[in-house]
């Protein structure tokens, strides 16, 4: 028996527009992943990729139900999220990210992952909460904040799990704007348009690398070492 994917992809123009909803938290196990690989594989032509979540949620973490399997379970998901969240912060087009209400933990670091973030004003926290609730911060994730969130929030973003309201996330650099809930949608894809249409296509990929690649060889050659340094408390 197969699981539906709660990913679906469309296109607006030259912008690859990919969805997420579960119905429920959005959480980030196996099927989602799989399914925004699959979504970033057909974008491949795309001049910007918008990646969107459901009303309320952009994403609140990992499935907790794989990590709760075991330490290799834990270790797998984990490692799926680490590869994914490495190909949206390479990837060779602009990555937009449509952040509705709650992007918590490996929803935050895929916030981190992606080249503008834009909040809606709903209701919700963002954040990096995993040394509140038993678990460490993988390398992945503390090298993406090492690089998107400000110098003055790191600490308290990291090391002590502080979770803000999508206006105070601007200023800790989780996102870059906050606008109207009924408005998020149509400004995302009006500034992922724009984009696509003034950057040249070479020109992005290739500074991509220069800019991005040292972080993301980084991340990939200690992924092995780090992966086992994920455990839950119980």
């Amino acid at each position: 028996m197969t699981t539906e994917s709660p990913v679906s992809l469309t296109h607006d123009g030259n912008v690859a527009v990919i969805r997420i909803d579960d119905g429920k938290a959005n959480a980030l196990g196996h099927t989602a992943m799989d399914g925004i690989n699959a979504a970033l594989d057909d974008a491949a032509d795309a001049r910007a990729v918008v990646l969107l979540g459901r009303e309320g949620k952009f994403s609140a973490g990992f499935d907790l139900g794989e990590i709760k399997k075991g330490p290799d379970a834990a270790q797998a998901i984990v490692r799926k999220g680490a590869e994914l969240c490495m190909r949206l912060y390479g990837f060779p087009a602009p990555v937009l990210a449509g952040s509705d209400g709650h992007a918590l933990a490996a929803g935050a670091v895929v916030l981190m992952s992606c080249d503008i973030r834009i909040a809606s004003d709903t209701p919700g926290r963002v954040g990096l909460p995993e040394t509140t609730i038993g678990m460490p911060l993988p390398v992945f994730a503390t090298e993406l904040a090492r690089d998107r969130l400000s110098r003055r929030h790191f600490t308290a973003a990291t090391l002590l799990g502080t979770t803000y309201s999508p206006e105070d996330a601007v200023d800790v650099g989780f996102v870059d704007r906050v606008v109207p809930a009924a408005d998020l949608e149509s400004t995302i894809l009006e500034v992922a348009a724009a984009h696509a249409e003034a950057l040249s296509p070479s020109g992005f990929a290739t500074t991509r690398i220069n800019v991005r690649q040292a972080t993301i060889d980084h991340v990939r050659a200690t992924l092995d070492e780090d992966l086992p340094n994920f455990t839950v408390e119980p």
